[in-house]
């Protein structure tokens, strides 16, 4: 089964310093038929004005997923760490316990842009974590590259979740295929481009929800980046 959850339907949140589009429910946005997707909890995508960010706030028990797609975040946090992520920089933030962070545009001028993503995690109450990696974009191109994982394999964040995470930037005449075991869950959210996946045409901020599938399949792309989740019921 497919269902398409276009942009121009998810929740929208302009707070003057902060744009913000949520694929599901979130804060203010409520929308019963979009509280998360297996245990694909939240997909918004933030662009923060210079100088702007959001304030010290605490999570507990859900794995949170920062992906840059252009400008500079900086991240602090109750653990200790502090760092400065850009385009190609991926961080994960295990809040276990419990975790106080901050995440701020580290450009006085320019807007930073970013996604942040939660999955709930498969069991609760462990310690908090921190990890990061930067994927090259070489590593995605035309091809499917793991960057979260269960047990970290082919160097990617490790997340305490049976869901694989994939990006990929996808060029005209680029196939890409991601098959699905019995009972897995896929969803797929289009970063920027158009491409068309198992026959549904989707552009920028759009995505699309599969279940009962066999496989993604990613064809027609025009200048596409691209997110795949597998996941669990």
């Amino acid at each position: 089964m497919l269902q398409i959850r276009p942009s121009a339907a998810r929740g929208h949140a302009q707070h003057g310093w902060l744009d913000s589009h949520h694929s599901f429910s979130f804060a203010h946005y409520h929308d019963p038929l979009h509280m998360g997707f297996g245990p694909l909890r939240v997909i918004n995508e933030d662009r923060v004005m210079g100088g702007q960010g959001f304030g010290t706030h605490g999570h507990r028990d859900m794995e949170i997923i920062s992906y840059v797609l252009s400008g500079a975040l900086e991240h602090k946090d109750s653990m200790g760490t502090g760092s400065v992520l850009h385009y190609g920089d991926v961080q994960r933030m295990s809040a276990g316990t419990g975790v106080r962070h901050s995440e701020f545009n580290h450009s006085r001028s320019e807007q930073v842009h970013f996604l942040q993503i939660w999955i709930e995690p498969d069991r609760t109450g462990t310690a908090p974590g921190y990890e990061e990696k930067h994927i090259p974009l070489e590593s995605k191109q035309g091809q499917l590259r793991l960057i979260a994982s269960p047990d970290g394999r082919d160097d990617s964040l490790r997340i305490q979740q049976d869901a694989y995470l994939y990006a990929t930037i996808m060029a005209a005449g680029d196939q890409l295929e991601h098959p699905l075991a019995a009972g897995r869950l896929a969803y797929v959210h289009v970063i920027r481009g158009t491409v068309t996946v198992n026959g549904v045409a989707l552009k920028g901020g759009d995505a699309l929800k599969l279940s009962d599938e066999n496989a993604v399949t990613l064809a027609g792309a025009e200048d596409a980046e691209i997110l795949v989740f597998d996941l669990p019921r």
